[in-house]
């Protein structure tokens, strides 16, 4: 059965629960370990939405897919390339992407991303699921001219770690095969990118199994699996949606 869990405020109390068409299903204790189900609810529309999670860590794929790939000339790497954006750059749906003061276009990238339920250290591809809590939508925002503005040292983190440059959410969705999903994102009301994740290199349980070789993962961190196809800036006052079906709409202002 797929579940949507969401964190969000109310009043002066930040409480978590379960989507119920347009109500919250109150859930008390740790959303990873044994959530205890109440009998409260509260209409959506009376909380402030939070990001679902507040991570200790987020990496961020490159080259994980194999049409933006072919499109770059890149080959499939041997193993996952990843980055880490901090979580000073998280933001909550609805929340306003800010343009850096630096210079720059301002590029998004519609992507998938895995909610780690259990700390999980060398794991198998075989029990890599058990660790997984869930998926929700992410933006990976990207100051593209960053990376390489220096010729001795790509500037990933810097590019990518701005203040408000990981939007997330509203949701996380438990129970969804994510083999069976497709991102899609719109810019001001236009479909920029709409791309299967099944075209991914390393699928979900490599991904997990992969980086748990290089480090812990811990409950809550967030995993981006990458972009496909599509990727482009956007102007200040534009209006961005990642929508994932199964999951829900990101829906974030770039000002």
């Amino acid at each position: 059965m797929i579940h949507h869990w969401l964190r969000f405020q109310h009043l002066d109390t930040v409480r978590f629960g379960t989507l119920e068409g347009d109500m919250i299903r109150i859930f008390q204790g740790d959303m990873f370990d044994s959530p205890r189900r109440t009998d409260l609810v509260i209409g959506l529309a009376e909380v402030e939405v939070l990001t679902p999670v507040v991570p200790g860590k987020i990496l961020a794929m490159w080259n994980n897919f194999h049409a933006l790939g072919q499109k770059l000339g890149l080959a499939p790497p041997a193993e996952p390339l990843y980055l880490m954006k901090p979580p000073t750059s998280c933001l909550a749906p609805g929340g306003t992407i800010r343009k850096p003061l630096c210079d720059g276009k301002v590029a998004f990238e519609g992507e998938l991303a895995i909610v780690i339920g259990r700390s999980c250290t060398a794991v198998s591809v075989a029990d890599a699921p058990d660790y997984v809590f869930g998926y929700t939508c992410a933006n990976d925002v990207t100051v593209n001219e960053i990376i390489g503005r220096d010729p001795t040292f790509p500037q990933w983190v810097r590019a990518k770690g701005f203040d408000t440059f990981c939007p997330f959410g509203p949701v996380i969705a438990t129970g969804l095969n994510p083999a069976m999903l497709v991102v899609r994102t719109i810019l001001n009301g236009e479909v920029r990118q709409d791309y299967p994740i099944n075209d991914m290199v390393f699928p979900v349980a490599e991904l997990v199994s992969r980086i748990s070789q290089d480090m812990t993962l811990a409950p809550g961190d967030l995993v981006l699996c990458g972009t496909s196809v599509g990727v482009g800036s956007m102007r200040p006052g534009s209006l961005i949606e990642v929508e994932i079906g199964g999951i829900g709409k990101l829906v974030n202002r770039f000002e």
